[in-house]
């Protein structure tokens, strides 16, 4: 099984330009339903391994980014592609919610 990464702020500008799709669950470790999806994140970052970068973010110790992509409610799992959210699911969702939606940028 595949380890999501965790990422800090001073990160997400590298992603940016170097990553042409990625996916980030912003999340905390006291948020229950932010535990809730972390098997289906894990499943995810497996599924595409080598082509989708998947990672975590801890909302508690990386404010900036939470604030500049709106996230107002965790779970928050955000699609980026050249740069720009093209998705965001928030809350617990199916499995299939995240495959259907990264599939249609891949």
């Amino acid at each position: 099984m595949t380890t999501v990464s965790q990422i800090e702020d001073s990160e997400f500008d590298v992603l940016l330009e170097s990553e042409p799709i990625f996916v980030v669950d912003f999340t905390a470790p006291w948020c229950g339903p932010c535990r809730k999806i972390t098997p289906l994140i894990e499943q995810l970052a497996d599924a595409y391994q080598g082509r989708v970068k998947v990672l975590k973010i801890d909302i508690d110790k990386n404010k900036i980014a939470a604030r500049k992509y709106g996230v107002k409610s965790i779970p928050a799992v955000l699609i980026f592609k050249d740069g720009e959210v093209v998705e965001n699911i928030v809350g617990v969702v199916p499995y299939e919610n995240f495959v259907t939606a990264v599939e249609k940028h891949v």
